[in-house]
């Protein structure tokens, strides 16, 4: 079980102007006390998002020249493999098809999405395709020009799916294992000023989860393939905001624990974090724990393996907070003190093998 395993954390934030030259810090995991203890610090510009390769031996990470790749070490430290350009303003989320084969990112300054070739080392080749979202022209506001905010691609490695913040959509695109080439194949359409966020799949991909920063929401979807026709329902819509009015409130993380039980998501401007109890055979959320993380604007939220101690990325306090969890009881108690760390985005925990 997770008590005798060992684990490492990496966390990316952003640098510019913040008289720093790390974007990614590497912890090693107080699973027993629910701390972290700072062992690597890695230069890298605004990584703005990072992600580990399906089979535990790669990081990626985005840096304001394109996307950069790294080789997670025995002790969960990394070893620098490449960098590859994206072609592109920064993107903010990138995400591997199922088999480690292509590396694909969202740009949310330019709205495109790109997919890259990754090669047998983990290292990135070159892209494959982009696509540009199409938006409405100059209407006025961030909400009606293209913003590809997160990207997915389904369990059954069939699909890839763009969130469209700026649209209020999600593209489907099907992709090509072969030329890496996407084709637009379905949309899922989102209330307008919604803002889709992010995205999870459940373990089995059977339901996806979409996170509505506008209308601080999480959304869920019954997942299936009719042979190249995927299919998209709707069968929930849960609350992440206790304001009848959401002005000045957005969500923002949507992360799920390790043994896919637990949902967390939180909400900047109330900045409270939320954990929910999935059941895994309907899909369907249950509201555990609402509760403040004492920090300015919860970018990222996640249990600890254990799913007894919960960590809070404070991004507008450059902070990082620390919680012991009750499930049954629904709360959380501030454990220890906050962290300094500027800027952070998001947290991936990585288990040790041996």
């Amino acid at each position: 079980m997770a008590g005798k395993d060992k684990y490492v954390a990496y966390v990316s934030s952003y640098t510019s102007g913040l008289g720093t030259k790390y974007g990614i810090r590497i912890y090693d995991v107080d699973l027993k006390n629910g701390r972290l203890t700072e062992k690597q610090k890695v230069e890298i510009t605004n990584s703005s998002y990072i992600g580990i390769s399906h089979d535990n031996k790669t990081l990626y990470s985005i840096t304001d020249a394109g996307v950069e790749s790294y080789h997670i070490l025995e002790d969960g430290s990394l070893e620098f493999l490449n960098e590859a350009s994206i072609n592109g303003m920064r993107g903010c989320y990138l995400n591997e098809d199922q088999t480690d084969n292509f590396l694909v990112t969202a740009g949310y300054h330019d709205g495109k999405v790109t997919i890259l070739r990754l090669n047998d080392d983990g290292s990135i080749g070159e892209i494959t395709d982009e696509r540009y979202h199409k938006g409405l022209g100059t209407a006025a506001g961030r909400n009606h020009v293209p913003h590809v905010q997160c990207i997915k691609v389904s369990k059954d490695n069939k699909y890839l799916l763009a969130a469209d913040l700026g649209m209020d959509r999600v593209n489907v695109y099907s992709l090509d294992h072969e030329t890496g080439k996407i084709k637009e194949v379905d949309v899922i359409h989102c209330d307008q000023e919604s803002s889709p966020r992010h995205m999870q799949f459940s373990k089995e991909g059977k339901f996806l989860y979409v996170c509505l920063e506008q209308k601080c929401a999480i959304e869920v979807y019954e997942y299936v393939d009719n042979n190249g026709d995927p299919e998209f329902n709707k069968i929930q819509s849960v609350s992440n905001s206790a304001e009848s009015d959401s002005i000045g409130v957005a969500s923002s993380a949507l992360t799920f624990s390790e043994d896919y039980n637990y949902l967390v998501s939180s909400t900047a401007g109330e900045n409270n974090v939320l954990v929910y109890k999935v059941d895994k055979e309907t899909g369907l959320l249950t509201e555990k724990i609402c509760l403040p993380v004492a920090g300015e604007y919860p970018k990222d939220a996640a249990l600890f393996p254990d799913n007894k101690h919960l960590v809070s990325l404070n991004h507008e306090s450059d902070s990082m907070t620390f919680f012991t969890v009750d499930m049954d009881k629904g709360t959380m108690v501030m454990n220890g003190p906050e962290m300094p760390i500027s800027r952070p985005n998001c947290i991936v925990f990585h288990k040790l093998e041996g």
